[in-house]
């Protein structure tokens, strides 16, 4: 056993001050490496952990943050603050009975902490639901929002001035989409009727796909690949105002997680869904991990639906996001999909294509799913547990066997903030955009896309943020979100 000297732990405090900087000045990753130096000299530290911890919540790395947790509770089981970091991060995985646990034990040692009593609270509320909703489902076939909706029964009221869907065709046309944006744009709400007739058409659209859609680039245009937008409206709309609007020459695939964070998720995805409904050759989208009921509950997207709309808007985009597909295939060249890779070799288009992602809903935590919707690229060879503690990490050995089993070339993904917007890495086969600038009003990032000919030449575009309403992120997230940090 290595002896600890005084000199060594007032080393260890020294690093961990200058550690302590770097988290305040948001440098999370330099944070992480002066912690881990810290811990490296006196292990015996629990608070060390738990800082360690923060910053990999900061950098949405759950599995690790559950992982120092644990570190800290077995140097000292009476370290509340590494139970509240616990809960943390299972809350942030829609982990909900595990971050129950802990937060009793907080509000416990803690019982005069009224903030630490109301997130108990609100966390008890969610897994009661939760099983009050589990428990109808068993006792009676459920029945899809979809079907229970007469849209000629809801009434648009005379005063209403905003963006109109033709009564009789009950068709979206180029002429409601410009106007459905600039609407947005001007903070101005659509009525609910033509809100659920575009979620409806992208239901029904999206429930004939299959799990894997193969896109051709227009012959005489472009494809643009586009990362995480997070409910960001306002660069999401500076990307079509920078690079060009949708249409048959200029096709988009936008690669998961339109929603949750931002505070103006609905328009986003409305919007993405409107040009779905216009052009549905040339306009795709792909399901990422933030199109899903856990993620819903805790980063705003099911707040700011019962806000803007009601609870029965967001049960429907629910049952519309469990019919996105998983993955896009360019030119039989490039896999696209929003994580990345699996747990075991030889996994096959064809498999993929098959996944019956309607009827499993929810990704669940293990399985081709759930890989394809969390993983993480990594630069070590073969795979370790994910960082985020959901999925796994795959290194460039990974992608080679993958690409070669498919006869593919690279692969496309997004679901990681890049200080760049885009990173290349497993030999320029493995790409990350990101395409939402200055992430959370906190990072400071650059966003991306990639445009892609017909040939298959890239041009990697990247951009800043732009000015939006004074609406902070995570606006209708739920009260327990200030755990997220």
């Amino acid at each position: 056993m290595t002896v600890i000297t005084e000199e060594l732990k007032a080393r260890a405090e020294e690093i961990k001050n200058e550690a302590n900087v770097c988290f305040k000045e948001k440098r999370f990753p330099a944070a992480i490496e002066k912690y881990t130096e810290a811990i490296e000299i006196n292990s015996n530290v629990a608070s060390y952990y738990t800082n360690r911890a923060f910053c990999h919540l900061k950098m949405e790395s759950y599995g690790y943050a559950i992982a120092d947790s644990n570190l800290a509770l077995e140097i000292d089981p009476n370290f509340t603050k590494a139970n509240y970091r616990r809960a943390s991060a299972n809350m942030a995985l829609g982990n909900f009975k595990e971050a129950l646990k802990d937060l009793r034990i907080v509000s416990k040692r803690a019982p005069s902490d009224k903030d630490a009593k109301s997130k108990f609270d609100e966390c008890a509320k969610i897994v009661r639901r939760i099983e009050f909703e589990k428990a109808i489902e068993h006792n009676e076939q459920k029945r899809s929002v979809a079907s229970s909706l007469d849209i000629d029964t809801i009434a648009v009221d005379a005063s209403y001035n905003g963006p109109k869907i033709n009564e009789e065709t009950k068709k979206v046309d180029l002429p409601f989409v410009k106007s459905l944006v600039q609407h947005f744009k001007d903070q101005k709400k659509i009525h609910k009727k033509y809100a659920f007739m575009i979620v409806l058409a992208i239901r029904e659209f999206m429930m004939e796909a299959p799990s894997l859609i193969d896109i051709k680039i227009p012959s005489d245009g472009k494809l643009t690949v586009c990362g995480d937008v997070h409910g960001q409206f306002y660069d999401f709309i500076n990307i079509f105002e920078t690079n060009g609007y949708p249409s048959e020459k200029h096709a988009y695939l936008f690669n998961g997680d339109f929603v949750d964070r931002g505070s103006f998720s609905v328009e986003v995805i409305l919007t993405l869904f409107a040009y779905k409904c216009l052009y549905p050759n040339h306009l795709f989208l792909a399901r990422g991990n933030h199109e899903t009921d856990n993620m819903n509950k805790v980063y705003g997207f099911e707040g700011e639906v019962k806000a803007k709309f009601s609870e029965m808007m967001f049960n429907l985009f629910s049952e519309t996001f469990n019919a996105l597909p998983l993955s896009h295939v360019i030119e039989n060249k490039i896999f696209v999909t929003h994580g990345g890779l699996f747990s075991r070799d030889n996994v096959t288009l064809d498999e993929i294509r098959k996944i019956d992602r309607i009827s499993q809903g929810q990704p669940g935590s293990d399985g081709l799913m759930c890989e394809l919707l969390w993983s993480d690229p990594q630069p070590e060879l073969g795979r370790s547990a994910s960082k985020r503690g959901v999925g796994i990490q795959f290194g460039p050995d990974v992608t080679k066997n993958f690409l070669e089993t498919n006869d593919l070339e690279m692969i496309i993904r997004s679901h990681e903030v890049k200080e760049e917007g885009y990173v290349i890495e497993h030999d320029g086969k493995c790409v990350t955009v990101f395409s939402a600038p200055n992430y959370c009003d906190t990072v400071g990032n650059k966003g991306a896309l990639i445009n892609i000919t017909p040939d298959l030449k890239k041009e990697y575009i990247t951009f800043s943020a732009v000015p939006h309403p004074s609406v902070k992120p995570m606006q209708y997230a739920s009260q327990f979100s200030g755990l997220l940090g």
